[in-house]
């Protein structure tokens, strides 16, 4: 299958959305994602940019993305997290997912950054061979902790 990959531009963004959705009801989240479209062009494209993207192109259709945001490490230096890297269900095993990862590597090479890292969930057995496959370490022995809007208040209301 033919596809192209180029930086994402605004008019992207309700197909990047649909591209977020069902990522999330393949990660078994489908109600979890309440970004929108215009959050998504305000943020990426806005006067206060928070992130950059790439998107797979194939036949006139986006079919897949990689939506990357600077981090800074305290042992590294500047970093880059990797969002998510989204591929459609009809073009797995296309080689799309190769060419976005190393389209986001060529960009944090450019940027000079000190590492790319990014989360897989456990059960992903095909996404956690294809990154140990590309040279990426799963580091299966430290976990993501989270506070979300909730639990930030109930921080705060405890303070």
């Amino acid at each position: 299958m033919d596809f192209k990959i180029r930086s994402a531009v605004e008019a992207d963004m309700p197909h990047v959305l649909q591209l977020v959705q069902e990522l999330a009801v393949f990660e078994k989240e489908a109600d979890a994602v309440e970004i929108s479209v215009e959050d998504l062009k305000k943020d990426g494209f806005g006067a206060d940019k928070l992130f950059d993207c790439f998107v797979g192109e194939s036949q006139g259709d986006l079919v897949g993305m990689a939506l990357i945001y600077p981090r800074y490490s305290t042992w590294k230096g500047p970093v880059i997290h990797l969002e998510d890297l989204i591929v459609t269900e009809r073009m797995r095993g296309s080689g799309l997912g190769s060419a976005l990862l190393a389209e986001v590597v060529k960009y944090g090479s450019r940027l000079g950054v000190k590492r790319i890292s990014w989360e897989v969930i456990d059960w992903n057995a095909p996404a956690i061979a294809f990154y140990e496959s590309k040279g990426a370490t799963v580091m299966r022995d430290w976990d993501v902790v989270q506070l979300d809007e909730k639990g930030m208040r109930n921080f705060l209301a405890n303070l």
